[in-house]
């Protein structure tokens, strides 16, 4: 008789099978080579990823407003550029819209546009209004002081001005960079299931000094699957 599975209800999976499994998660593994580690049906792994991935996402947007110096930027993620499209007219991209609280932690957000009504929308959701903000020179930004966040500072990428002293957005930057990498492995993800691929990028980036397997035990033990 199968042990119970404390983290996943009603599974014929053993709860050591499980762990094991979690640990291939955790070790960013895909789906085919966790499949030959544990033994069971790429199926099931799949099926069970995207569980894993489910309950991450809801506990990243359940994290608490960023607060202190916070960078904001906004990033495109899909096809490959079309001739003739460029920037933020880019056919076929996701459009990604990324906080980041210095030395911490990073909220990511996909958005139809990148105009001043939907960034401010989600500044104000998930920004403190004592927050430092720091942007480049994108109008989606103008306005920030007139919604009560008092200090707004800027780059000014066009003009090749990518620091001034501690006016820079270098670690959302980053993120976008570790983002695009970790996503190019699993060639083109499908557009249903992207927002749940983001989100995870977005947990291991924030859990990156973390043992991640224990994190994904943690949430797992809180609301099984």
């Amino acid at each position: 008789m199968i042990s119970k599975n404390r983290y996943y209800c009603r599974s014929k999976i053993s709860e050591a099978k499980f762990r094991q499994l979690i640990r291939c998660f955790a070790l960013d593994f895909t789906a085919m080579s966790a499949t030959e580690l544990t033994g069971l049906s790429v199926r099931s792994v799949n099926n069970i990823y995207l569980k894993f991935r489910s309950r991450i996402a809801e506990s990243c947007e359940r994290e608490s407003p960023l607060q202190g110096a916070v960078e904001v930027d906004e990033s495109y993620f899909g096809a490959h550029r079309v001739r003739g499209r460029r920037g933020r007219g880019a056919y076929g991209k996701t459009i990604v819209f990324g906080l980041l609280k210095r030395q911490g932690k990073v909220y990511a957000e996909i958005v139809p546009d990148c105009f001043k009504a939907t960034l401010q929308g989600i500044i104000l959701g998930h920004v403190e209004p004592s927050t430092v903000i720091h942007s480049h020179c994108w109008r989606g930004y103008d306005g920030l002081v007139d919604i009560g966040f008092d200090k707004h500072f800027r780059v000014h990428h066009g003009e090749n001005e990518f620091a001034n002293g501690e006016r820079h957005i270098n670690g959302i930057v980053s993120f976008w960079s570790y983002a695009k990498r970790r996503l190019a492995k699993f060639n083109d993800v499908a557009k249903q299931t992207f927002y749940l691929h983001l989100k995870e990028t977005e947990f291991r980036f924030n859990h990156r000094c973390d043992n991640l397997y224990l994190e994904v035990l943690k949430l797992l033990r809180l609301n099984p699957l």
